[in-house]
């Protein structure tokens, strides 16, 4: 469920990275945690030009 999250894409970006940076290793841990579909969040991000780089573990 996306509303575990903020609503607001620039919001919800500034939340997701401080969370993969601070305490998940990866994207699909964070998506388990928050019982969110990881497409779902891959896509909401990417409509402000956000994608999600494994290698960096954030959304740049």
């Amino acid at each position: 469920m996306i509303n575990k999250l903020p609503k607001d894409p620039m919001l919800c970006l500034s939340v997701v990275n401080t969370k993969l940076r601070d305490s998940y290793s990866n994207l699909d841990d964070l998506c388990q945690e928050f019982e969110i579909e990881k497409e779902t969040l891959i896509e909401k991000l990417k409509q402000i030009d956000y994608e999600y780089d494994a290698h960096q573990n954030q959304f740049i």
